[in-house]
């Protein structure tokens, strides 16, 4: 005698799904709070490290109490925005990478092409800044990204006060295929940026908002010794990943050139400047 019949297998085929969608759409209601919060300490930490400030035996949330979020008009005459909510901007809520995909939100990337197979780009992002104990400014962290071989790649580069010199740079996301263009993660390749120059010092001897430096950083191809060429500005190349190394290059140069940052670095070379030296002001006050 027959028990079963397709309309009931049906109808419990459908219950079981509809009891399955319950469960997994709950577990991702309940959960997504959870996973907002260590996506951000994620970031933070990030931050932290490319900084050279992340202790792992110290609360992230607690290091980061040094860091100061800022909001940065890209490729703006006014890079830094003093009060983010004249733009209707909160910093805590504010996601540059969902701004780049809202039309109103972002623009084109010009020139076409600078920044290759990425057709726009947000128009306000969020740069770090650190500082020293006496309030002057010692690092900022810039966030970066571009395509490589595979995938997109999304990370940080730190850049010294001097709006110049490299203090390090950190990916937090790609899909590069491991052992070759993965090795953007690899500690000794990230090891040899602190302390190349971004720019050329000729390029910078003249350099105003109305005529912004290029970048000269470049990941070439091969060891880069003491003995290089310009080895001030270039970098050791990914073995067996020239496309993913030619990415980093492009998107880089991008990220600091008057089309992105440059103008924010910009500042930050004024601000210096116009800053006197602990010696200088030490000097007057004994005059």
């Amino acid at each position: 005698m027959q028990t079963e019949s397709p309309k009931q297998t049906m109808i419990v085929a459908t219950c079981l799904c509809l009891v399955c969608s319950v469960l997994v759409s709950t577990a991702a209601v309940v959960l997504r709070p959870a996973q907002q919060i260590q996506k951000t300490l994620d970031i933070q930490k990030n931050i932290l490290k490319v900084a050279g400030i992340y202790d792992e035996t110290r609360k992230v949330d607690t290091q980061f109490k040094v860091v100061e979020p800022v909001l940065i008009e890209l490729a703006g005459k006014r890079p830094r925005i003093t009060d983010p909510s004249e733009e209707g901007i909160d910093l805590k809520t504010y996601d540059p990478k969902k701004a780049a995909k809202k039309e109103h939100d972002s623009v084109e990337v010009n020139p076409r092409g600078a920044l290759p197979q990425i057709a726009r780009r947000e128009i306000y992002t969020i740069a770090y800044e650190i500082r020293k104990a006496d309030g002057s400014l010692d690092q900022v962290i810039l966030p970066i990204y571009g395509k490589g071989l595979w995938s997109t790649l999304w990370g940080f580069i730190a850049v010294d006060a001097d709006g110049q010199t490299i203090r390090g740079i950190t990916f937090y996301e790609h899909g590069e295929t491991p052992g070759l263009g993965g090795e953007v993660d690899n500690p000794v390749w990230k090891a040899v940026w602190p302390g190349k120059s971004a720019f050329a010092a000729a390029d910078l001897e003249h350099a105003s908002f109305d005529g912004l430096p290029i970048p000269t950083i470049q990941v070439t191809k091969g060891e880069v010794t003491p003995e290089t060429p310009q080895a001030e500005f270039k970098v050791d190349g990914l073995s067996g990943a020239t496309i993913t190394s030619n990415g980093v290059t492009a998107f880089v140069r991008y990220w600091l050139g008057p089309d992105a940052f440059g103008s924010y670095l910009q500042q930050i070379r004024s601000e210096q400047a116009a800053t006197p030296t602990s010696a200088a002001a030490e000097g007057e006050n004994n005059g």
